[in-house]
């Protein structure tokens, strides 16, 4: 005689579909209970929950130099999130985008280095924005040239070339260091400030902003309006269902990671001459990580994006922000932002899964 197996008393099941209010109430249930865990953490630890909020708001927003500085942290990590969800459409998981945002910041770093004292500093600021594209550019070809060519795994492949992009890096700074023996770039033409990002009137951020919206429209507009967006959109889909459909899908691949890595070439470039002014190996900070976060938070929706881009930059700046004023250790702010954070990312799967009950559980519930 053979049993059954008993049906668990929950269990999991995909949604087929979801309406967006929906969407957004679980979202916005997520960030209550969020608050509410948060706050519960903050009083074992003696403080009180509304007074810590209320500092991390002014940490992130708290006045106008502060505000710049969040925008500052905050766009280029949009920035490299629109890059690569370009390649992430296709399904092209490209994870290398640390590794573009540095080999940018080498090519706009030789250029101001080496080439200052030749172009005025418009022109040099132009052709420091062109090279590190080009190169970042180039860096996102080797992962797809071997991926259309070859079918090699991008995921590792774009991720080693992240180290790769370290160790130049690091041999740059052997020929760049200033002073000699430092290990050090220093600041890159700190006297005449040759090549830094230029302002617009007294807005030092005000150019990164309307790039990084020109950035933001133009994707919207490429994916939803051109050729090589639907091309993207069907090898997204299956790569099958594009070769029936006449597309070259190793030329797609090769075309948007050319895109991809360009994009966070510009990044790079961004960073080395807009807010650090120097090249480190430390320049990209986790952006290329964290991008990925970004890009999958948001749907892969340039708008969704740069809600998700400034909401991570405040966590952060926030928790800067309680661990000095409150004098918690870093780990009990660190702990805080990861609790928050860890709703807002859970809720995700609930939005794509919904609970069941055991069929006989239910009709108990009704009864």
């Amino acid at each position: 005689m053979t049993t059954q197996p008993k049906e668990p008393l929950l269990r999991m099941a995909k949604r087929d579909s979801i309406s967006p209010r929906a969407a957004w109430g679980i979202r916005a249930g997520a960030f209550l209970l969020a608050l509410i865990t948060g706050g519960l953490l903050l009083l074992l630890l003696g403080h009180n929950p509304i007074t810590v909020y209320s500092a991390m708001i002014s940490g992130a927003w708290g006045s106008p130099t502060v505000a710049r500085e969040t925008v500052k942290i905050a766009v280029p990590l949009l920035i490299t999130s629109i890059g690569i969800s370009l390649a992430f459409r296709m399904k092209f998981w490209n994870i290398g985008a640390e590794g573009q945002i540095l080999v940018g910041a080498i090519a706009a770093g030789w250029f101001g280095l080496f080439t200052a004292t030749i172009f005025p500093k418009i022109p040099l600021v132009l052709l420091m924005m062109a090279s590190s594209m080009i190169l970042g550019g180039l860096y996102g070809l080797l992962p797809a040239i071997c991926k259309a060519k070859w079918g090699t795994n991008e995921t590792l492949f774009t991720l080693m070339l992240n180290y790769i992009a370290m160790q130049l890096v690091s041999f740059a700074i052997v020929f760049w260091e200033n002073p000699r023996g430092s290990n050090h770039v220093g600041l890159i033409n700190s006297q005449g400030k040759e090549g830094w990002l230029p302002s617009i009137g007294t807005n030092s951020y005000l150019l990164p902003i309307l790039i990084v919206l020109a950035l933001m429209v133009g994707l919207y507009v490429y994916m939803q309006f051109s050729k090589q967006g639907y091309e993207i959109a069907v090898v997204g889909e299956s790569e099958n269902t594009a070769h029936y459909a006449g597309i070259n899908v190793g030329r797609v691949i090769i075309r948007t990671m050319a895109i991809s890595g360009g994009i966070g070439g510009l990044a790079g470039y961004l960073l080395a001459t807009g807010v650090g002014h120097t090249i480190s190996t430390g320049l990209a900070g986790g952006r290329g990580f964290t991008a990925i976060v970004v890009a999958w938070l948001g749907k892969l929706n340039p708008f969704a994006m740069l809600l998700v881009a400034f909401f991570l930059v405040f966590m952060e700046k926030g928790a800067i922000q309680i661990a000095t004023q409150f004098n918690l250790n870093e780990n009990a702010s660190d702990i805080l932002t990861g609790v928050i954070l860890f709703f807002i990312l859970g809720c995700e799967f609930f939005i794509n899964y919904r609970i069941e009950l055991r069929q006989h559980a239910r009709e108990e519930v009704k009864a």
